[in-house]
Formats: C-alpha cells, sequence, structure tokens
C-alpha cells in the first residue's frame, strides 16, 4: 500500500518536473502541442490495438482456444490507453509501448510470469486439482 502510495505521489511529481524543464527548454506551445500530438497518437493507436484484440479473442474462441494470451493482450493495451490519458511524457512513452506489438510482447515477456505468480501464490487465487 505504500508503495503504491509513493507511486501516485512520486510519479507525477517528476512528470512535473520534466514538463516544467521541457517547457522551459522549447517554450510553452512546443510542449503544449507534443502532450497534444501524444494523446492523438495513443487514441488512434488504443482504438486500432484494441479493435485487434477483440479480433483475435474472436479468434481464438472460434478455434476452441482459450484466450489467454489475448485476454492479457487487452490487459497491456488497456495499460496503456490509462498511461496515456495520464498527462506526461514517461507515461506517455511507456504507454506507447505498451500499444506497439513487438515491444509489447517483451513486455508481456517479463511481466505475464511474474501477474501469474502473484495471483496464484498470493493466497488469493488457488488452483483447485479435480
Amino acid at each position: 500500500m505504500r508503495q503504491l502510495l509513493l507511486l501516485f505521489i512520486f510519479i507525477p511529481f517528476i512528470e512535473l518536473m520534466i514538463l516544467i524543464k521541457l517547457g522551459d527548454y522549447i517554450g510553452f506551445w512546443p510542449t503544449l502541442t507534443l502532450l497534444i500530438l501524444m494523446g492523438l497518437l495513443g487514441f488512434a493507436m488504443v482504438r486500432s490495438q484494441g479493435f485487434f484484440v477483440v479480433y483475435q479473442i474472436k479468434q481464438d474462441l472460434a478455434n476452441g482456444i482459450p484466450p489467454a494470451r489475448s485476454l492479457m493482450e487487452g490487459l497491456y493495451v488497456f495499460a496503456g490507453g490509462l498511461m496515456l490519458i495520464t498527462p506526461g511524457l514517461i507515461t506517455d512513452i511507456i504507454g506507447l509501448l505498451l500499444l506497439l506489438p513487438p515491444s509489447r510482447l517483451a513486455i508481456s515477456r517479463i511481466i505475464t510470469p511474474w501477474v501469474i505468480n502473484k495471483m496464484f501464490n498470493s493466497g488469493r487465487w488457488h488452483i483447485r486439482r479435480w
């Protein structure tokens, strides 16, 4: 809980400092334009990748394959969209990385096993053996 609170305080502070420094370096209007363009690019990417993930889920279900991987892809696209909603350059870069399929694949190879390990070893989720 403390880590999450620290994250919600620390990340916006760092983002604000970067935006202030960038505004000093290139000016207010170019900085604002950059943030707006990143938001528009992110919106377009979230939309296209979201449709692609939904298509993948439908294909998996039609072929009788459990859509676990496609659902995780959808989770990463959703997380990328949330990062792009948050104003700031660091979160925009992380959000765009989560939306680009090659980097999303690399990130998912690292994060998915960690998430699965946390879910099933935390004591909250149990695998029943029949």
